[in-house]
């Protein structure tokens, strides 16, 4: 059963692993420019293009909007459109709550599974202000990107936790069924997440409080 914010709650885990675009860092602006413009070059209806985008890598959304057009084509227009991003950071900044609740996580076991690749996660978390979580599972890691689970079960296996012991953050759709998918529990933040049905739902976060305990559990509390 979903948990929403406005009822106080509290998870009990031992590892976090933590979406980047719209959970951590606020891309929005800057991801809608940059699909905006690709749409338009390509013939298709922005604000049709951008219902799909988020929380997937690029390539995935080429295929989706452009279903007829070759992979290899995607692949390398995806490579132009991660140069571009990393590029564009005007209005790159962190979701409310984020610093707090990195500098809450700093020796705690975390790790960032983001659609994105290094040098797009390097230059977003450089722009907002945030620390690198030492552990990363980028693009470039993984074979399948979301809804794919792949990723969170990296980001597990690395931390050395099993999937039961481990909690998603993530904001979007792809993200949120990739989560449920490595057999998680999904903490969804901000708008796009409450439609998407994630375990509990913050609308940033502000309303997560991080707590260790003695017996080596972190306990996340939920408040209104």
């Amino acid at each position: 059963m979903q948990v929403a914010a406005s009822a106080s709650a509290a998870l009990t885990t031992r590892a976090l692993l933590l979406d980047m675009d719209g959970t951590l860092v606020d891309s929005d602006a800057v991801v809608e420019r940059c699909w905006r413009r690709w749409a338009v070059r390509h013939g298709l209806d922005p604000e049709e293009a951008l219902k799909v985008v988020h929380g997937r890598q690029g390539y995935a959304t080429m295929a989706a909007l452009l279903p007829d057009r070759p992979m290899e084509q995607n692949l390398a227009d995806n490579r132009a459109m991660l140069a571009e991003e990393t590029a564009d950071l005007d209005g790159v900044v962190p979701v409310a709550g984020a610093p707090a609740f990195m500098a809450a996580l700093a020796a705690l076991p975390h790790a960032l599974v983001t659609s994105a690749d290094e040098a797009l996660a390097l230059a977003r978390l450089g722009a907002a202000g945030l620390p690198v979580p030492g552990v990363r599972v980028t693009a470039e890691c993984v074979s399948a990107g979301k809804p794919d689970p792949e990723g969170f079960l990296k980001g597990a296996a690395e931390l050395g936790f099993a999937p039961e012991d481990c909690v998603v953050f993530e904001d979007s759709e792809a993200g949120i069924a990739a989560g449920r998918a490595a057999g998680m529990r999904v903490v969804g933040v901000g708008p796009r997440a409450a439609a998407f049905a994630p375990d509990v739902h913050v609308p940033d976060l502000t309303r997560i409080r991080v707590e260790a305990a003695a017996d080596g559990t972190v306990r996340l509390h939920v408040t209104a």
